[in-house]
């Protein structure tokens, strides 16, 4: 038997009657965000620059923004610029993934009490 099928054949998965009231609202939440809404891990940067230009409003101190988006791959720091049109949509994906992290925290914390308690 694989590793695969020897996990799935472990206890079944708690029933969502059997679950504390706080997972199973932490679960759902966290389905909702999972099933159909973008995730992006990242981090959103505001910057405001000048173009170089003297004849430019920048020049004079009127700064263009521009919205950057940074994340780590591969051990390298990554940076992208995101344009006006896709910046609500990429805020979004990356509140997204913060939520998805703090609750998939809020759910291992039920159950490291619940190993501290041996329980389930």
């Amino acid at each position: 038997m694989t590793a695969r099928k020897a996990y799935f054949a472990q206890k079944p998965a708690v029933a969502r009657g059997q679950m504390e009231p706080a997972e199973r609202q932490f679960r759902s939440r966290l389905a909702q965000i999972a099933g159909g809404h973008g995730l992006l891990r990242g981090t959103l940067v505001e910057r405001f620059r000048t173009c170089g230009n003297p004849r430019c409003k920048c020049a004079r101190g009127q700064k263009h923004r521009a919205v950057c988006l940074f994340l780590r791959q591969d051990g390298k720091l990554r940076q992208l610029y995101v344009p006006r049109a896709y910046e609500e949509r990429v805020r979004q994906w990356v509140a997204n993934h913060q939520e998805l992290k703090k609750l998939v925290g809020q759910i291992s914390e039920i159950y490291w009490q619940k190993v501290q308690l041996r329980q389930g």
